[in-house]
């Protein structure tokens, strides 16, 4: 009886014990009580995508041209007619195919016997390219900081013919490279027919643009908007080829243009509850999330992508109307302000030091950009934005406190970043001008819009000053060229660079796009790079949403 007592009491500790370690747990996690419903909510909104069978549209060449982006251009060298009635084998070893535009989904090849009894199993190689260069680079030896795995090329080994092989791995590209590896001399082969299963989850074609409409301009609308499509999978993926999975910064970007062009609001809502449901514990966002096997968080820590989750949400909610996703998802973005709290000085600048060391802060690919008058400014911009998506919520007394936050921070960026003599914003104990600088002191409202316009007239002729590098900051500079009133520069300003990209051939717009270095790459080699990338589509943000300055 003595040993039966001292059993259950055992049995009780344990399970109170339990039960106080869940409560901790719990505690500990400040979503616990919403993750569930917002996971839920986000397998609802998965869309079923949409596919397409493409053919070949002919065959090419890649030759070397100085003039070409990055020193290739693909030359015509027959129709798909051609393709099919070609032997491969010693002599024609080599063949390029392009598909006529840029695709993302999964490819199907069927060999077949031309000639003779198949004495040897065949061997391919075939290499997926987004542009020209990346079919004609060799691969190896790599020397690339990412996983060399991310590079597309596949080798398939045949023993039977005829045969039809699907390539399981998705690809996103517009031309393919065949060559032959190895076979028997014995006997010849062809490719019988090669198709592609193309996928997005886009279903409509937005309204064409008004008559008046620069040609140039319904080009970079037109790659805009194909850049985003092919984005557009089962979430706002980044880039299709690369990293295929739903940052935070792209999610922004990519649902502004969706707005105004293809308006598939239910990925926007999937996105958004996604990125809530797979949140740190401490309730600070991972910047970018997986969906397979299972969703889950990457947890990489990037303070300027856990504020944009505040805009992207308030524009979500002010363009559509649809209050309840505001509602249900506005802890979290309460919860990101808790940021701007903790690094706010009593003079109101922000520690930028103390957040460089204890977060990512990014806002572009650019090496030696100082980030102080950045953070300055985006903390200014998602205070502001934020309090205005509690006002559409009616949760403005939740955050009582964010305009007289907001100015305090504003009036200390300007008293410390603002240089009167040179009529530019400063950052840094070296006083760097960048384009990046000017860009968020206007956008938060820091310069008064005749200093915004002095800024950004001045900027060209400073030589010195830090240059955007990726479509990425280009999109908010030219979002503060227009909050400026500077309507003719900003569309010059699209003119020039995206429209220098469709120049070079772009069919879908870069990842990182330097006009006087076609080579950069963050990640050491520039095949790497995303050739179709998703922050690159927001010309069609601009070009639809200002169709009296861009559209005209």
């Amino acid at each position: 009886m003595l040993v039966f007592k001292s059993a259950f009491r055992l049995s009780l500790l344990i399970c109170f014990s339990f039960l106080i370690l869940n409560e901790t747990a719990a505690a500990q996690d400040v979503y616990a009580a919403w993750r569930k419903d917002w996971l839920q909510k986000a397998r609802e909104f998965t869309p079923a995508l949409k596919t397409t069978i493409k053919k070949p549209v002919g065959i090419v060449r890649i030759e070397k041209d100085a003039s070409a982006f990055q020193g290739w251009k693909a030359v015509n060298a027959g129709g798909a007619d051609q393709l099919y009635s070609s032997s491969i084998n010693k002599r024609n070893s080599s063949i390029v195919v392009d598909f006529g535009e840029h695709l993302t989904g999964y490819c199907t090849i069927t060999l077949k016997t031309r000639r003779s009894d198949m004495d040897a199993p065949v061997r391919l190689k075939l290499t997926f390219g987004e542009v020209p260069a990346e079919i004609a680079t060799p691969f190896d030896p790599y020397p690339g900081g990412l996983s060399r795995a991310w590079l597309q090329d596949e080798i398939i080994t045949v023993t039977v013919l005829p045969a039809t092989i699907t390539i399981p791995r998705r690809v996103a590209f517009r031309y393919l490279k065949v060559d032959l590896l190895g076979s028997s001399p014995n006997f010849d082969f062809n490719i019988a027919d090669l198709s592609f299963k193309a996928s997005t989850s886009v279903r409509m074609t937005p309204p064409a643009l008004t008559a008046g409409t620069s040609q140039i301009i319904k080009d970079i609308d037109c790659v805009g908007l194909n850049t985003l499509k092919e984005c557009m999978q089962t979430v706002y993926e980044d880039g299709p080829k690369r990293d295929r999975r739903l940052w935070i910064g792209d999610t922004y970007l990519e649902s502004l243009a969706n707005l105004y062009s293809f308006h598939n609001d239910s990925l926007t809502r999937r996105c958004l509850y996604l990125l809530a449901g797979l949140a740190n514990e401490d309730g600070m966002l991972s910047a970018d999330v997986f969906e397979e096997p299972e969703p889950h968080s990457h947890n990489t820590r990037l303070l300027d992508y856990c504020y944009l989750y505040n805009v992207a949400l308030k524009e979500y909610v002010a363009g559509t109307g649809d209050k309840q996703t505001g509602l249900d998802l506005w802890p979290v973005a309460k919860k990101q302000l808790d940021i701007a709290r903790k690094y706010a000085l009593p003079d109101g600048m922000m520690d930028y030091q103390k957040a460089n060391k204890e977060w990512w802060v990014f806002f572009d690919w650019k090496d030696g950009l100082d980030k102080q008058a950045p953070l300055q400014g985006i903390t200014i911009y998602t205070l502001n934005q934020t309090y205005e998506l509690a006002k559409i919520l009616g949760k403005e007394n939740e955050v009582a406190d964010l305009p007289a936050f907001a100015r305090k921070l504003k009036n200390a960026a300007h008293k410390s970043l603002y240089d009167k003599k040179s009529g530019l914003f400063i950052s840094g104990k070296d006083r760097q001008i960048s384009y990046g600088g000017q860009a968020w002191m206007i956008l938060s409202g820091v310069a008064t819009k005749a200093e915004a316009q002095r800024a950004l007239k001045t900027l060209p002729a400073v030589t010195d000053a830090v240059h955007p590098g990726a479509p990425y900051m280009y999109h908010y500079y030219v979002a503060a060229l227009i909050a400026s009133g500077l309507n003719a520069e900003a569309k010059q300003a699209v003119i020039d660079y995206w429209g220098g990209m469709i120049k070079k051939g772009a069919d879908t717009f870069w990842e990182v796009y330097d006009p006087v270095d076609e080579f950069k790459s963050p990640y050491g080699f520039f095949p790497v790079n995303s050739y179709c990338h998703a922050w690159s589509c927001t010309p069609v943000y601009f070009i639809r949403k200002y169709p009296e300055i861009f559209q005209r």
